[in-house]
């Protein structure tokens, strides 16, 4: 018996650079797909490093959640991906900023290289 799975495609969210969907929502979960910090309306990143694409990356994630009707008190589980490791502490401060107590479960690890040159990306699950 095939699951049931909506596709989310937000007004102004990033477009997928591959063969994927931005999110799918199946029953009472949301599946957001990795979000990196690139600006949907000028695609490119924007200037500050690492601090300002997770900002972006945030804006990016927000917009995939709410467009499923999520939010991110509603977000259960993240995956974050690092170019560098070093970069954990500036990206912890803006995450803390984004999500409240009790924090969604996380993982975070650190990759050789992430689509366009990105510094930082999220992954998000969501419980509606």
């Amino acid at each position: 018996m095939p699951i049931e799975k909506e596709p989310v495609f937000p007004a102004g969210a990033l477009k997928p650079i591959g063969p994927y969907t931005p999110a799918i929502r199946s029953g009472d979960f949301v599946f957001a797909s990795g979000q990196i910090g690139v600006d949907p309306a000028t695609g490119s990143f924007p200037e500050g490093g690492v601090a300002a694409q997770a900002e972006q990356m945030f804006k990016n994630l927000k917009t995939l959640l709410e467009g499923a009707g999520a939010g991110f008190d509603q977000v259960v589980k993240t995956t974050l991906f690092l170019t560098d490791m070093n970069d954990f502490a500036a990206v912890n401060e803006i995450y803390a900023q984004h999500f409240n107590e009790p924090f969604p479960a996380r993982s975070t690890i650190q990759v050789a290289a992430l689509p366009g040159g990105a510094l930082v990306e999220l992954e998000a699950i969501a419980r509606l």
